[in-house]
């Protein structure tokens, strides 16, 4: 079990969406796009960022007890 890999497969999924997203706010380009933008997908990022090295931590804490486990 690789957390830290788990943690990468978030971040390739969120550019995916990014890039989707990008794609449908050329053609979508109203108050109600501007609202879910805010609302769910400046949210979703921060929160992927800030998540990322937390990943990254869990990875490195959970090696520790396996390697103090055994």
């Amino acid at each position: 079990m690789n957390i830290s890999s788990n943690g990468k497969m978030l971040v390739m999924a969120t550019k995916a969406l990014s890039v989707k997203w990008a794609e449908t706010a050329d053609s979508w380009k109203d108050t109600k796009s501007h609202e879910f933008e805010q609302k769910f997908l400046t949210e979703l990022m921060a929160g992927v960022d800030r998540a990322v090295p937390v990943f990254d931590d869990l990875d490195k804490l959970i090696s520790k007890v396996r390697s103090d486990c055994e």
